[in-house]
């Protein structure tokens, strides 16, 4: 099941945009040992040395990583701050002084996250409420009354889940513009999850579905992640998915069943 369905609220990490180096270099580590070599005559035909060539690597990282806060810092007065850090030269403030004007630049940046997801929100919103009230008189579409719209694409025979039921299903997420946010092919194939461990609008619209059918979901902003929404979703987000129910499986083995293979992940 991925991060997109399921009831959780992500914590944006301001800090994250001043986390240079090391962490990142860590990540990719598995990665470089299996690297490929065959270029590296031609890589290092661009620099003069080894050390400039690592220079490259680490000076590009570090702008990445800082990407996100460029405005808000001279970069002439962070250049020059880093070469003098590694000479040794005296520091211009004191650790207790560093603190304070650290606590002083997070706050700034957590304002402008606050106010960009207020933004985005009202945005969002606005453009989720007048998608809605277009499409709910589209032929097909229908609406239930909690403010769900879906679309019979191709109709099942099979039962229909209940809440409490275990589900597999295949599923494509686009926001109302059309950009795609996740798949269940993005993750290897189709989903299995308790249907009452998801947004609210999945849970009401897959109880629709006979098994083998497949619907197109509307899902407002209310029944999916609210002010929440995680990453490309954005908060107060409406959002589509297409979902073929293949399955109802069977319930997971109770704790302490000598045939279960495996604890069942929460």
């Amino acid at each position: 099941m991925t991060q997109f369905l399921r009831k959780t609220l992500i914590a944006a990490a301001v800090a994250g945009a001043m986390t240079v180096g090391g962490t990142a270099f860590a990540q990719d580590k598995v990665a470089a040992a299996a690297a490929p070599s065959a270029n590296k005559a031609a890589i290092d035909a661009k620099f003069k040395s080894e050390k400039e060539k690592f220079g490259y690597l680490v000076g590009s990282q570090i702008g990445q990583n800082l990407g996100q806060i460029k405005d808000e810092v001279d970069i002439n007065t962070l250049i020059a701050t880093l070469q003098n850090s590694l000479k040794g030269t005296k520091p211009v403030l004191t650790e207790p002084e560093m603190q304070e004007v650290k606590q002083e630049f997070m706050q700034k940046l957590q304002a402008k996250q606050t106010a960009k997801m207020a933004e985005d929100a009202k945005k969002n919103q606005a453009e989720g409420d007048a998608f809605l009230a277009s499409n709910k008189t589209k032929p097909g579409v229908k609406e239930t009354a909690t403010g769900l719209q879906y679309q019979v694409i191709k109709a099942g025979t099979g039962p229909k889940p209940k809440a409490t039921d275990i589900v597999k299903v295949e599923y494509v997420g686009t926001k109302v513009n059309g950009t795609k946010f996740d798949a269940s092919a993005d993750h290897g194939g189709p989903a299995t999850f308790p249907l009452n461990g998801v947004i609210p609008g999945w849970t009401e619209g897959v109880q629709l579905m006979p098994v083998g059918s497949e619907y197109k979901f509307f899902v407002p902003a209310k029944l999916a992640y609210g002010e929440g929404g995680p990453g490309p979703i954005g908060p107060n987000a409406t959002l589509i998915f297409d979902v073929t129910l293949v399955s109802i499986e069977p319930p997971a083995p109770a704790a302490g069943d000598a045939k279960a293979a495996a604890p069942v992940k929460k």
